[in-house]
């Protein structure tokens, strides 16, 4: 395992079969672990009689069985691998699928999600000095704003944990300690440079040169700027690098300064980009991501399906690494949309709503309407109520989605509650009542 660790900062700018070959290995110690420590795994691979010594290629790997999020759900504990007193911290999911689920972190899991993060900020260009701001919770068992921490630490920047929400908080922060680099949800940014217009605080003369940004999709599927890119930079004179991670990957896929997709971390993560058959699509296709965690000892993961889809860009990426990439975030699978013969999904709705400043809070809603079909249901909060305005927004998601969603005008304090929900870690933009 020394050799491993020793190759794996470097082994990124090595030759595709150099990393190939390089996964292989984690993988083969992998299998192993789980068939001798995982209950839920030795289960499954006697039901299919497996004998994991023979699976050694990652070809090998689409002859096994995939998880899901419900297996985790219906059998969480028989997923660990070590005795409860090995669990240093616990990390729950958002729960957007569903119920939360727990993740037991032992101590050589916190270091690799250390270094995972670490890779990553190298990924963004973040070095050693750096003041980086934090705009995430770090509690609440949230895993992401716990790595942020560790691999900002172990990377020797300086982070400023402000946490999440407040722009006169943020901007007081900024302006007192200088961070170079923020960590944010990138549709906060217009919040910080509506509160710095009116306050007259000149935010492209602050000390913020780049925002590594989670949660929302900078690009689209053919990694060009989405409608939030290009109003968050048309104003301020930031890099905006996307960044996409789960708690169940345990790893993050960080765009570098080229932004054409979040490159992978071999030594950390095996991925499959899948069809609703199971079979593998061809490069640049879409499909659904297919999780194989490596190096990981409390809840290691065996395909695992992540109900993410998303493409894989393998074109040779300037930066010199010969990763391939991970592209945004289409949709998730059990949020597809199948409207009046049109299949969509919420972050393209997201999007578009984003390329109307007059729009201040919006949050869409899903449901079986009494005929069994899908309806739309787009709450907002606007600076131009007029129905002009409505029937323009109405427009443009005819042109560019070809539906037409019911529309209803909200008060901003009965929006805000449901958005903010203080029992979520995130803003809920998103609502599925369809059974």
């Amino acid at each position: 395992m020394g050799q491993v660790k020793q190759k794996a900062s470097e082994i990124v700018y090595s030759s595709l079969r150099a990393i190939e070959a390089f996964q292989e290995v984690l993988l083969q110690q992998q299998l192993a672990y789980l068939a001798e420590r995982s209950p839920f795994y030795q289960r499954l691979f006697a039901k299919h009689n497996i004998d994991v010594s023979n699976v050694k290629t990652l070809s090998d790997l689409q002859s096994l069985p995939t998880t899901c999020k419900d297996d985790l759900q219906l059998y969480n504990d028989d997923f660990l691998c070590v005795p409860p007193e090995h669990i240093i911290d616990y990390c729950t999911t958002s729960g957007t699928l569903g119920t939360p689920v727990t993740f037991g972190l032992t101590d050589k899991d916190l270091d690799r999600l250390a270094a995972n993060e670490m890779q990553s900020f190298e990924t963004v260009g973040i070095k050693q000095g750096d003041r980086v701001q934090l705009m995430t919770t770090i509690d609440r068992r949230f895993m992401a704003g716990l790595a942020y921490f560790l691999g900002l630490r172990k990377l020797g920047a300086g982070v400023i944990r402000v946490g999440s929400g407040i722009p006169q908080m943020q901007w007081d922060s900024i302006l007192k300690y200088k961070p170079t680099y923020l960590i944010a949800v990138p549709s906060f940014l217009l919040k910080l440079i509506e509160f710095a217009e009116q306050h007259d605080i000149d935010y492209n003369k602050s000390s913020v040169k780049a925002v590594i940004c989670i949660g929302e999709a900078l690009r689209d599927k053919d990694l060009n700027n989405t409608i939030l890119t290009d109003r968050i930079i048309s104003k301020w004179n930031i890099k905006l690098h996307s960044t996409y991670a789960s708690t169940e990957m345990g790893a993050a896929f960080t765009e570098c300064g080229r932004f054409a997709g979040g490159h992978v971390q071999p030594d950390l993560i095996i991925t499959e980009i899948v069809d609703d058959e199971g079979e593998v699509v061809a490069d640049g296709e879409s499909g659904e991501l297919v999780v194989t965690t490596l190096g990981v000892e409390g809840l290691p993961l065996l395909r695992f399906k992540t109900g993410d889809i998303v493409r894989k860009h393998v074109e040779p990426c300037a930066c010199g690494r010969h990763t391939y990439r991970i592209g945004p975030v289409e949709g998730r699978k059990q949020h597809m949309v199948k409207y009046k013969g049109t299949t969509l999904y919420p972050p393209a709705m997201h999007d578009l709503l984003a390329g109307f400043p007059e729009v201040l809070l919006h949050q869409i809603e899903l449901f079986h309407n009494e005929i069994g079909t899908d309806e739309i249901v787009i709450r907002l909060v606007s600076a131009n109520s007029s129905e002009e305005f409505i029937g323009g927004i109405k427009d443009h998601f005819r042109a560019k989605l070809r539906v037409a969603p019911k529309i209803e005008l909200c008060v901003l304090e009965e929006l805000q509650q449901s958005v903010f929900n203080p029992l979520s870690r995130k803003p809920i933009t998103f609502i599925d009542n369809r059974v």
